[in-house]
């Protein structure tokens, strides 16, 4: 691996340029670096403060390299996606160039077979699962029972996630999530009533830090299902399930070998316990590095960009959780299909200490089709408030403001009463 000096500015390739991104992208910045953003679309929101910016999609690894190879750069990051991190680490190695897990690991974390294996091998508890080929036979599909849930093993953002409620259900969502992968299967779990939490922390020095377990919201159009629209923090379900959710952290970092770096769980919460259901070593996609930083005065970024470079990081608690009583609202807010005309100013709400942070992800004169999935999401708002009532005070008052308006004058927004904090 390529040894780096202990200098202040480096090359970097940030792969991917939505707003998930803007935060890594503008410390990268703030701190003297050469950003070439990788991102498919012709306009991300992150080009706006990259150096450069290529058309290649985060999943070219091959391109990746070449990029990597033309501009000299000395790492390759990424944060807030998942399949990425698979494709910084392949293109690291073979470049020879730093980064903060193998690609080994980051398939396992990535890769929902790899995945499922290692929760069986090590006795992680989890939904039951299978796996289904594009050719079922009668009795394979008699063998199911229903309702299920249909997954790619290697999409993201819930593409391709479906709930199936008989086998008169299974051929047709099949067609769809296949279309969501190269794999010649795809997984299946049997369909669990539940509420979702998410872990988000660091392992460091061989320990393992919490930085916050948020309930993560969603909602389904089924078949299409999970698809998240909040994050609350603290979790309803941390007071009384802590212990469970820290061991279970602890045994995830140990069964996947994870030394170093973030760690991002999605964890189930049932009439069968805490069972956990998706991992992750990436900074998640909720703004976590916003609201961690505005929970702690820790800045995730420059974590990242230690552990990729191969610098030390020391943290000085196992559990941040118990050290604030502040909460956060994260929305992740949805709008129904339409052609904009006229965006609220989200810098006013900013002003007015209403947002930690907010983003639209369509402009005037994009069209917003239907909600399939999170790619649909229409932009996200960062609220903190110091306790409950005041956070949802705010989030009130914010929704009241924040507007997304057609031809016909018509507010597209959709607004949910789960943006609310619910304890």
């Amino acid at each position: 691996m390529k040894k780096i000096p202990h200098h202040k500015t480096y090359k970097i390739i940030v792969l991917g340029g939505g707003n998930c991104q803007i935060s890594l992208i503008k410390y990268l910045k703030h701190t003297g670096h050469f950003v070439i953003l990788i991102d498919y679309l012709i306009d991300p929101p992150g080009k706006l403060f990259a150096d450069i910016h290529l058309e290649i999609s985060t999943f070219h690894i091959s391109a990746i390299i070449d990029a990597a190879l033309e501009y000299q750069v000395d790492a390759i990051i990424t944060a807030g996606t998942d399949q990425p991190v698979y494709a910084g680490a392949q293109a690291s190695e073979f470049l020879n160039l730093p980064f903060y897990i193998s690609s080994d690991l980051a398939y396992a974390l990535t890769h929902k077979r790899k995945m499922k294996d290692i929760f069986k091998h090590h006795c992680i508890p989890t939904v039951n699962f299978g796996y289904l080929r594009k050719t079922l036979t009668l009795d394979e599909i008699n063998n199911l029972q229903f309702p299920l849930v249909i997954k790619p093993f290697d999409s993201q953002g819930q593409r391709g996630v479906l709930k199936i409620n008989s086998s008169a259900d299974l051929i047709h969502g099949m067609k769809e999530s296949f279309l969501y992968t190269n794999e010649s299967e795809i997984l299946w779990e049997s369909y669990y009533p539940n509420d979702e939490i998410t872990i988000s922390g660091w392992v460091s020095e061989g320990q393992t830090t919490i930085f916050s377990v948020t309930d993560r919201v969603t909602f389904d159009t089924e078949p299409h299902i999970g698809i998240c629209t909040a994050h609350h923090f603290p979790s309803k379900h941390y007071i009384n399930h802590k212990d469970t959710i820290v061991q279970l952290t602890k045994d995830l970092v140990q069964a996947f070998n994870i030394t170093k770096g973030p760690i991002y769980f999605q964890m189930l919460v049932g009439s069968q316990g805490i069972l956990v259901n998706e991992t992750a070593a990436r900074i998640g996609g909720a703004f976590e590095d916003v609201y961690i930083q505005s929970l702690y005065g820790i800045n995730l970024d420059a974590l990242l960009l230690n552990d990729v470079l191969g610098f030390p990081n020391e943290l000085k608690n196992d559990n941040y959780m118990d050290t604030t009583e502040e909460v956060i609202n994260v929305i992740l807010f949805f709008a129904s299909p339409g052609t904009i005309s006229e965006l609220s100013d989200l810098k006013v709400l900013l002003k007015e200490e209403l947002i930690v942070d907010g983003a639209f992800n369509f402009k005037v004169g994009d069209t917003i089709g239907s909600i399939q999935n999170a790619t649909a999401r229409a932009g996200h708002l960062v609220i903190k408030g110091k306790n409950i009532a005041e956070l949802n005070k705010k989030t009130q008052s914010v929704l009241d403001q924040v507007f997304i308006l057609d031809d016909h004058h018509r507010n597209l927004l959709i607004r949910d009463d789960r943006s609310h904090y619910r304890p």
